[in-house]
């Protein structure tokens, strides 16, 4: 799985919504116009949103969106789920399907590897809330520092 474009700007627009008062509608041309992503792009996510009731659109003048839920109950994962439809590492579509070898049906060597990795993402991402990011809870949930590939990172960041 590689978060797309798609998955990228709706998390950054919900989170420009949650951070707006939660009370007044808030037009896509304002979020495009602060997050600096294509208006018409911004349109076809939000259809997305609403059909999955993450939004809700409120309609005449002054009109624009609102979140469904309150920002401590919209999970980031719903929201990459809602835009991205597709969370599959897996070559074969994940555990209910035979294999991921079109020759024999059977799995590929890799195939727990990507498909714990997989879990590990899916379990992240719905252990996050846009209140937590909006707050900038994210690293106070998941710290960085101490873990190895941080020391990895930090490593061969001194060797280059």
């Amino acid at each position: 799985m590689m978060l797309s474009t798609k998955g990228r700007y709706a998390v950054m627009a919900m989170v420009d919504l949650a951070t707006q008062a939660p009370d007044k509608p808030v037009t896509l041309a304002a979020i495009a116009q602060r997050q600096e992503i294509p208006l018409a792009y911004l349109e076809q996510i939000f259809a997305k949103l609403k059909r999955r009731n993450i939004v809700q659109s409120v309609r005449g003048p002054g009109g624009g969106y609102k979140l469904f839920k309150a920002a401590d109950q919209t999970c980031i994962s719903s929201i990459v789920i809602a835009a991205e439809e597709d969370m599959t590492m897996t070559r074969c579509g994940g555990s209910e399907k035979p294999g991921c070898m079109a020759s024999n049906k059977a799995r590929c060597l890799t195939h727990d590897l990507w498909e714990g990795l997989q879990n590990q993402i899916e379990h992240y991402l719905q252990s996050l809330t846009l209140a937590d990011v909006c707050g900038r809870k994210v690293k106070d949930k998941f710290p960085r520092e101490g873990t190895m590939f941080a020391e990895l990172l930090m490593k061969d960041g001194a060797r280059a």
